[in-house]
């Protein structure tokens, strides 16, 4: 969505997103600064790169701050949370982004560790940063929470990505869940499920014959681009555009699914 589009209500907000430093996060948080927001921006591995997206969200005149630490971890998920809500003084919203594949392994040769590695980044992550959000999204009487799901929650993922897939179901039925118990508590609940989308994600996990099998699926005949995505991610996050929209789920991926 283009910076000159201005969202008014997302000026001054809140807002922390996991996994921000590269791909849809990245694009995520530079979005949400173009609108005026206040953004925390998380990252584990990736410092470089997180500080060129918050000097992007600073020059855009949002207020930024850098948490570091592996969501993988629950302990350190929560720390992330109420680290994020001290530094900029309360939540209005979370966007749950941070996830990763950690490998393709046909179902014979899954081991309980990838397993446990898999799960704790992609959906136990979102499960501790959200229950740790939620007093800090409370009060802040239009508090939203967006995860980050996948076309994999629905089709099973491609070869090797059983896991991944399961975990990003999981993500989207906590979504729907979650958004019933917590819209008493004036908290919208949804998701934003990419498909195909040039990201360091496929870089690292798909090969040049897995992705061209993929944009063979695709009706739009081409993978997605980061930027692509923001839009719904606004969207979501905005009571003036979505204050009745809740437990959502919404697809970007060029026609490649359609439920």
């Amino acid at each position: 969505m283009p910076a000159q589009l201005t969202i008014p209500d997302l000026a001054g907000k809140k807002i922390l997103v996991t996994g921000a430093s590269t791909g849809i996060g990245a694009a995520v948080a530079r979005a949400f600064g173009a609108q005026g927001a206040s953004v925390a921006i998380h990252y584990n591995s990736s410092a470089e790169a997180a500080e060129s997206v918050a000097k992007d969200v600073g020059d855009a005149g949002g207020k930024v701050v850098l948490v570091r630490g592996d969501v993988g971890d629950a302990q350190i998920a929560a720390r992330i949370v109420d680290e994020a809500a001290a530094a900029l003084g309360g939540l209005d919203g979370l966007v749950n982004n941070a996830g990763a594949m950690l490998g393709r392994l046909p179902f014979a040769e899954i081991t309980d560790t990838h397993y446990d590695r898999v799960m704790d980044l992609n959906a136990h992550s979102v499960l501790t940063a959200s229950r740790t959000a939620v007093p800090h999204l409370a009060q802040s009487g239009t508090g939203f929470i967006i995860n980050t799901t996948s076309v994999a929650a629905r089709n099973g993922g491609g070869g090797g990505a059983i896991l991944y897939a399961a975990a990003k179901g999981f993500v989207s039925t906590q979504t729907r869940g979650l958004a019933k118990e917590l819209i008493g508590s004036g908290i919208r609940v949804n998701a934003v499920a990419p498909g195909v989308i040039d990201t360091p994600f496929h870089e690292r996990y798909s090969t040049a014959e897995q992705m061209r099998g993929m944009v063979a699926a695709i009706p739009q005949g081409r993978v997605g681009t980061s930027e692509e995505c923001v839009g719904a991610y606004l969207f979501l996050a905005s009571p003036m555009l979505s204050g009745y929209v809740i437990g959502q789920i919404i697809e970007v991926n060029g026609g490649q699914l359609m439920p």
